[in-house]
């Protein structure tokens, strides 16, 4: 027996594979705190800078921007470097983007820094491959779900903590020094996590793709669904272009909205072109059957990820005004109530995970996600009629289902192909942030009602799309080592 099937989880322990846990998920924990530190003060920096709400907005617009292509190039590095590097490396890189944050005395050096700290947002999909690699098939959905959960606290630890640091800074320049301790923190903690932390247990091998640059694929229709799947990923930051272009918030020219339409459509064409680099040898011979992997688990899990964690960054942000405006609340109740559909994270991400562990991936990827249809059919009907008890109720409801969804989707992800694991996880955290951008600009045409209606409407279909085409892992993944020696690595 392994090194890793050893001992069951024991949140208690700071030894073996649990010490790896802890020490990854506030790492991750720590990327969050990073990347949501403007947030919880941007009345401050209002006030201190005279910024307009047009450039409040554009500055929330800017933060997400760069997660989306940079979960895909996080995914890559850390299958090709390790998890250690790459996470030490990501938290080193942002600590400095915080200080330049701090010290931006102009909105277009706040700007230039807040659209390069979404870098910091791609962390969430290094821990994914580090976690694979120290828990067996049986405890990844739950060990998984501790790691997003807990990880994904950190926005919320910005927000409770950072008012009170700058208060505690005091002065003009109170934010500048809380914003700054992030990055502090970030800086050590890189030092901490490199020496602390292994890829692998002792003896393990840490597989590698073969090449990099795109995701390698094993047959034809799997590299036209490829194809197909990173459409909406050049589409999601055409939109965010489109909402700073002068057809809305007026903050590019119209020729400067143009140039960035043109360099997407040529990043997709020259990312289309090095994926047949990389995959084209499938059109000349098939792959041997040991190799191979189905690429539509990769693509049911991107969709499913876009409703679950893409509603929730949408709702979130839309919930607090909502109730505010429909349930006449003062803005401090408003956000009390609003702040537990994401709370639940902390505890649902890692029952989704364990639930994913103990019923089966699929069936269990399924019902949560009729769940989710049901609890947000519900919140449609909400109006000022409700009495609030029932309003919070359909949200906690809804809330069950949306983090456990989480949960299981990353309970799955692991047990695809090990050595393309993190490449995959950044895949479909980028749908995450592309279902955030597409629901937002729903939001942006409809009523509340409507927004809520229409992600019923996608979790509908992502139900039928999992009962029809996601496949219960079976017995082992397949690596090749260096050597010729094949090892399994068991998935159930």
């Amino acid at each position: 027996m392994s090194v890793i099937d050893q001992s069951k989880i024991n949140l208690l322990s700071f030894s073996g594979k649990m010490r790896i846990l802890h020490l990854t998920w506030f790492a991750f924990f720590l990327s969050f705190f990073v990347w949501f530190n403007h947030a919880p003060l941007l009345g401050a920096m209002r006030d201190a800078l005279g910024l307009s709400d047009q450039q409040i907005k554009t500055l929330l617009i800017l933060n997400v921007a760069l997660t989306i292509p940079g979960r895909i190039i996080i995914g890559m590095l850390t299958d090709a470097f390790g998890p250690r590097r790459v996470y030490s490396g990501l938290l080193f890189v942002s600590a400095f983007l915080c200080f330049g944050f701090a010290v931006a005395d102009t909105y277009e050096q706040l700007a230039l820094m807040r659209f390069l700290l979404g870098f910091a947002g791609a962390g969430f999909v290094i821990g994914i491959r580090m976690i694979s690699e120290w828990f067996p098939a049986k405890q990844a959905g739950v060990a998984q779900g501790i790691y997003g959960g807990w990880g994904n606290f950190g926005s919320a630890g910005a927000a409770l903590v950072l008012p009170s640091l700058a208060l505690l800074f005091g002065g003009d320049d109170g934010w500048r020094w809380a914003i700054a301790t992030t990055g502090l923190l970030a800086l050590i903690y890189s030092a901490v996590y490199f020496f602390s932390v292994t890829d692998t247990p002792k003896g393990s091998t840490y597989f590698k793709p073969k090449r990099n640059g795109a995701l390698e694929i094993t047959s034809p229709g799997d590299f036209l669904l490829y194809i197909l799947m990173n459409v909406p990923l050049y589409a999601a930051l055409a939109v965010l272009a489109w909402k700073l272009g002068p057809a809305n918030l007026g903050m590019l020219s119209e020729a400067v909205t143009d140039i960035i339409y043109a360099l997407l459509g040529s990043l997709f064409l020259f990312q289309t072109f090095r994926i047949y680099q990389i995959n084209g040898h499938v059109f000349r011979a098939p792959v041997p059957e040991i190799e191979r992997y189905k690429f539509k688990q990769v693509a049911v899990l991107d969709l499913a990820y876009m409703v679950t964690f893409g509603s929730e960054l949408a709702v979130v942000s839309m919930l607090p005004l909502f109730f505010q405006d429909t349930f006449h609340l003062s803005a401090v109740a408003a956000g009390a109530i609003a702040s537990v559909f994401a709370g639940l994270n902390l505890i649902m991400r890692p029952a989704g995970g364990w639930i994913s562990d103990r019923f089966g991936r699929k069936f269990s990827l399924a019902v949560i996600m009729a769940g989710l249809a049901l609890g947000y059919f519900l919140m449609s009907l909400m109006n000022g009629s409700w009495p609030i008890a029932a309003a919070v109720a359909v949200v906690v409801f809804s809330s069950l289902f949306v983090n456990a969804g989480n949960g299981a989707v990353f309970a799955v992800i692991p047990l695809v192909k090990r050595r393309l694991t993190g490449q995959i996880a950044g895949m479909a955290g980028a749908y995450g942030n592309v279902g955030g951008v597409v629901f937002l600009t729903v939001l942006s045409f409809v009523s509340p009602q409507l927004f809520f209606l229409t992600i019923a409407v996608a979790a509908v279909a992502v139900f039928l799309i999992t009962a029809l085409f996601l496949e219960e892992p079976r017995g082992h993944m397949h690596e090749v080592l260096p050597d010729g020696t094949v090892q399994m690595i068991e998935v159930e």
